[in-house]
Parts: structure tokens; sequence; C-alpha cells
């Protein structure tokens, strides 16, 4: 009889639960949060396992990696999948988590989930921290701007070389406007060097790839652009056509399907019964006369 585990997964130790064909629970294990400690603890079970489920996280890539590495037949899982499926349990904790997982890994009711490749992964992560920089200089900035409008102090259109000479005047013969000014900027000043180190780092990935030339040649693309698309698709081969992208990534027309009716794409933004029923969800009055008819 085949053996299926279900793991949740969190950060000091994941819940392991192994059940067989029928449901029955077999063993259950609290083990820490690492590929060597859970191939070791599936190792000491002795008995083969023909479906480990792990739900797809932060840290499940990783240990998801090291597992299949270990050559255990492991899957990623859809978070929002698991999700739906325990949405009826009363009481939620980690160990019935692990028991829910098993429980999908035997009927097959899940939708495996490709782990990004160590290079993908690379790339995301630096496209996420240079993001980060960027946000936190646009804030800091715009906190600049606010603290010195409260003194009626108004910084004005500016260039990002400007901008800190112009703070800097305004501040002048205000001591605690200076100290603060000062700091900001320090700070600032900070995070746009780091930032253009690791935007330098990202378009020196844009030049050395093939894929990322490739699509910069199309128009309004650049190397920002080509690199989230490229570390986002990651293996072109999981797709079965061009066609099932643009699905992958959300981008799939409206359809409303009742009875006779059956619209798909752009016309169901502009069907009566579909703008009344929205109108009325949002709490506003529909401008279309014949509401009343509905």
């Amino acid at each position: 009889m085949d053996h299926y585990a279900g793991i949740d997964v969190s950060l000091e130790a994941s819940y392991v639960c192994v059940v067989d064909g029928q449901g029955k629970i077999l063993k259950e294990a609290k083990v820490a949060s690492e590929p060597e400690a859970l191939v070791a603890w599936f190792v000491d079970y002795g008995l083969p396992i023909a479906r480990i489920g792990v739900e797809a996280g932060p840290l499940s890539q990783w240990l998801y990696a090291g597992m299949k590495a270990a050559g255990l037949a492991v899957e990623l899982l859809e978070t929002r999948h698991v999700h739906d499926a325990f949405k009826s349990m009363p009481v939620k904790t980690d160990r019935k988590d692990a028991r829910g997982i098993a429980q999908l890994m035997r009927l097959g009711w899940f939708k495996p989930v490709h782990c990004k490749s160590l290079p993908a992964q690379e790339v995301r992560a630096l496209l996420t921290a240079r993001k980060l920089l960027q946000t936190r200089r646009i804030d800091m900035e715009m906190s600049i701007r606010g603290i010195l409008r409260g003194f009626g102090l108004k910084v004005g259109v500016t260039t990002p070389r400007t901008f800190e000479r112009r703070a800097r005047e305004l501040a002048n013969g205000h001591g605690t406007l200076c100290l603060i000014a000062e700091a900001l900027l320090a700070a600032r000043a900070t995070l746009e060097r780091e930032f253009k180190v690791i935007e330098k780092r990202v378009y020196a990935l844009a030049r050395q790839d093939d894929r990322t030339k490739l699509l910069m040649t199309t128009p309004g693309v650049g190397a920002l652009v080509s690199l989230t698309f490229v570390s986002a698709i990651d293996d072109p081969s999981r797709f079965r056509s061009s066609r099932s992208v643009g699905a992958h990534f959300g981008l799939t027309q409206k359809k409303y399907q009742s009875g006779e009716t059956d619209i798909t794409g752009r016309d169901l933004e502009n069907w009566r019964p579909w703008r009344a029923h929205r109108a009325l969800r949002s709490g506003q009055r529909h401008p279309d006369t014949q509401l009343k008819k509905l």
C-alpha cells in the first residue's frame, strides 16, 4: 500500500504527517526546517513515500530543492488551492495542516507549482532589492519635503541632483531643521549609492543573457522588464503553448456563462445585467435606464 506525506513548513520546525492509501495516519513528527533533517527523517521512516506535499512559500523552495536532490518524490503545492481546501476546518493548527496536505496528496487534489531555479531566484531577489532601495529613497525625499513644508518651506520642482542642495538651502538658519535635513539627506545618499550598485548589476545581467537581449529588441522593453519576464518564466518547456503564458500571469479574458448566456471578453463590460449587478454591489445608482426591468 502506498504511503503519502504532508509537510507544514514553519521557520524553526515543520510538522510531518504520513498516511496510508486509506487515509489512516501512520506517523507524525515535528522536524527541524532543514533539508538534511527532513531527508534523514524520511530515510529513518524506512518505507517508500509515493508523494510528499509541501505548500509553496519563502522557505519551501529551499526545502523542496534539497529533498528533490535527495531523490524524494516531493511536490510543491499551490498556496491558494491548499488554502481553499482547508477553509472548512473549524480549528487550524500546524499539525492539522500537515494532515490535510497529506490527505490532498493521497487523493491527488493538488496542483503542482514550478520551483524556480537558483539563477531565477537570484535575479528575482536582485530586482526586489533594487525596488526596495528605490522606494525607500523616494520615501526619504518625500519625508524631507513634508517636514520642511510644515514650516512653510517649499522644496518645489527639483531633479535628483538639485534636490539635496535645495533642501539644505531651505533648512539653513534653522538649527533643528538643519540637523534633521542632514540626517535624512545622508540616509538618502546611502540609499542612492547602494541603489546604483544594484542597478549596475541588473543591467550587466541583462547584457549577458541572450534571452533578455532578444526581448529588448521589442520596442518599449528594457532590461528590467526583460529580466523580470525571463526570471518569471524560468523554464519555457513547462508551458505547452504560448497561449498558456498569458494565463499564467493572469492575462485571461473575462467570462460569464449561465444557461443560454455565454459572454467572453470585452463585451462583458457592456452587458447590462453584469453592469447592473456590479453597480448594485458597489452601492451606486446604475446609469442604465433599463435597470428597473432587470
